[in-house]
């Protein structure tokens, strides 16, 4: 694969979220490329393409087909790379100039990440051309996750070490969905917004947790969101436009609504004690899609509020920064 020559690469603050803007050039294609380059265990990277062409094809006289992969790699010491997460940029809706694409895709960062040396690398096709690639640079930042403790009594340890095929299913059927990525299903490019008004965190994202069973035995895993302690019956409102994909009842989450908002790009809100929210319906951000309980195994009233990325669960504050990078 041939690389492209780098003709600026310029720091900017133009975000709430810090990014940084790149332009490539090549004999056919301006490429400019906006992208957060701070990788933060629990976090995602998001990067914008858009992409215009100097010229149409040749024989059909329409514009080329562009289609891009996006790799996060890990270099070793000894110069040894590692992809550690692939993924395929989608198109946005078309822009008014001719010849030109807008394209987005992001990577979840695992909360084990460690430090290292990271880079992003881009690969592009045009029609039936040779793929070209560039590289973006990457800064490691640390992060800490807290450990807790939770104590279960005998209803909530039997709904933990549930093994029924009832439960099996649903997990299925949840993962299914989380592991959908469909490039046409483009519903909102804003700042999310908190889905409750609290700010009373009883829980956060990727805490370490150890389940103690009634029973005396232990489990330990991650929490994937984070859990506002708000009273039985209080608001839950869409944290961003979308399409709902999941309303029932579950086991393990009790009343739960799962919204898709982009490709790969879900929320989902547990333990509610009722739901609004109809399963195929558009929902506006801000819009009730039920109220918060203790549904499912809960110690208590509260919402649960998790972002799912190409399945992995990432920092929910993040995404209530302009990720995709929209210009006001």
């Amino acid at each position: 694969m041939k690389k492209l020559f780098t003709t600026a690469l310029i720091l900017f603050w133009a975000f709430n979220l810090t990014a940084k803007t790149a332009v490539f050039h090549t004999e056919n294609l301006n490429i400019n490329v906006n992208y957060n380059d701070e990788l933060v265990p629990g976090d995602a990277i998001f990067v914008r393409l858009n992409i215009s062409s100097n010229k149409m094809h040749k024989k059909t006289k329409v514009e080329p087909e562009k289609k891009a992969v996006l790799q996060l790699i890990s270099e070793k010491s000894d110069h040894e790379q590692k992809i550690i997460e692939n993924t395929v940029f989608y198109n946005l809706a078309k822009t008014k100039k001719q010849n030109n694409s807008d394209m987005l895709t992001g990577l979840p960062l695992s909360s084990w990440l460690t430090d290292g040396t990271y880079f992003l690398k881009i690969i592009f096709t045009v029609s039936d051309e040779q793929p070209k690639e560039f590289t973006l640079p990457l800064t490691y930042v640390a992060r800490e996750f807290d450990t807790e403790i939770i104590e279960l009594n005998e209803q909530n340890t039997a709904i933990k070490t549930d093994a029924s095929p009832e439960r099996a299913a649903q997990i299925e059927k949840l993962n299914n969905i989380l592991f959908t990525t469909m490039p046409s299903d483009v519903y909102n490019l804003k700042k999310f917004i908190c889905p409750t008004t609290s700010n009373k965190y009883t829980a956060h994202f990727a805490d370490r947790r150890t389940y103690a069973y009634s029973n005396g035995k232990s489990s330990t895993t991650l929490h994937y969101g984070n859990d506002y302690g708000i009273p039985e019956g209080s608001e839950v409102r869409a944290c961003a436009d979308g399409k709902v994909v999941l309303a029932e009842f579950r086991i393990s989450t009790g009343f739960s609504v799962v919204i898709e908002h982009l490709p790969g790009l879900y929320s989902l809100y547990y333990h509610l004690s009722t739901i609004k929210a109809v399963e195929g319906d558009m929902v506006k951000q801000g819009e009730i899609i039920g109220k918060s309980g203790s549904t499912g195994l809960a110690t208590g009233p509260h919402l649960h509020w998790e972002i799912r990325l190409n399945g992995a669960a990432v920092h929910p504050e993040f995404f209530m920064n302009n990720f995709a990078f929209e210009q006001n």
